[in-house]
């Protein structure tokens, strides 16, 4: 299945959260169930609700399924609850973080900006939205796209970055300063029903 390039909004209704911090996803009529009638007298059962709470991840992160299955597998080999280290490893995706920091406003603009050749990581550019940032890494960005990035900064004023991110306006850097904190994604997600739907 190829990527969705459709209406992002109806994402946001499909799972009846926000994905995305615009006034587009957040406006509260937007979040009604899709169709004409929306979902009427139908209660959702187990398998439902479970593939909702996955669905809300992928949509937020904007990654396939076939992508998001491999974290699942990564973060359950891993030591530690499965599902924070499933959430921090999508927190630490290299898209995610440049949202993170404020010099974008969605994950499908950090993704554009990354693919198209604008992030550098440690000087060195990178051009693939999964890349996985660590602890000490420098994130910048090419000369010809600052200003984009400044007038992005200006409209996101009072936007909250994760303490584990180090942002420097003046010099459009960001400094990953420790590992990713999956309590500050900024909408609610049970990680326990995530990792129910794949076994």
């Amino acid at each position: 299945m190829a990527r969705y390039i459709g209406p992002k909004v109806k994402l946001s209704r499909r799972v009846g959260v926000p994905i995305a911090d615009i006034p587009k996803h957040t406006a509260r009529r937007q979040l009604n169930a899709p169709g004409m009638h929306g979902y009427r007298n139908r209660r959702p059962k187990d398998y439902g609700i479970r593939l909702t709470e996955k669905q809300k991840l992928r949509y937020h992160y904007s990654i396939m399924e076939k992508q998001f299955r491999r974290y699942v597998v990564e973060a359950s080999r891993r030591k530690g609850n499965t599902g924070d280290v499933l959430l921090q490893l999508l927190e630490a995706r290299l898209d995610n973080v440049v949202r993170r920091c404020g010099f974008v406003r969605t994950i499908w603009a950090a993704r554009q900006m990354v693919v198209h050749g604008h992030v550098l990581v440690n000087g060195k550019r990178a051009d693939r939205p999964s890349i996985a940032v660590k602890p000490g890494d420098v994130i910048t960005f090419k000369d010809r796209i600052h200003k984009v990035v400044r007038e992005n900064m200006e409209s996101l004023a009072g936007h909250l970055v994760p303490e584990w991110i180090s942002v420097n306006p003046a010099d459009l850097t960001a400094t990953i300063s420790g590992a990713a904190t999956p309590d500050r994604i900024p909408f609610d997600v049970n990680t326990n029903l995530i990792v129910e739907f794949y076994r």
